[in-house]
């Protein structure tokens, strides 16, 4: 389902959804087609769900005109550990 189509079937709501297809343009993360798996009437609740999401599931306000995910790059150690060398 496109985004459009949630936001008119959903309007001013929070949404819990999987994404299904996205692109990458910049550093940012634009979803184009989505699966809703529920809508919230209140923030609480929609918050509860965004922290247990995992992988592509997210919550997101349909009041948004596009989902726009920012990536933020992971840095990280490089080489080789080993932890009886102190």
């Amino acid at each position: 389902m496109k985004w459009q189509e949630v936001r008119q079937l959903y309007p001013d709501r929070f949404v819990k959804m999987q994404i299904l297809k996205s692109h990458i343009e910049n550093q940012t993360r634009f979803v184009e087609d989505v699966a809703v798996i529920q809508a919230f009437e209140d923030e609480l609740s929609a918050t509860r769900e965004l922290v247990r999401s995992k992988d592509d599931v997210l919550v997101y306000h349909t009041g948004k005109e596009q989902i726009e995910i920012g990536i933020k790059p992971l840095f990280g150690f490089r080489g080789n550990y080993d932890k009886h060398r102190i």
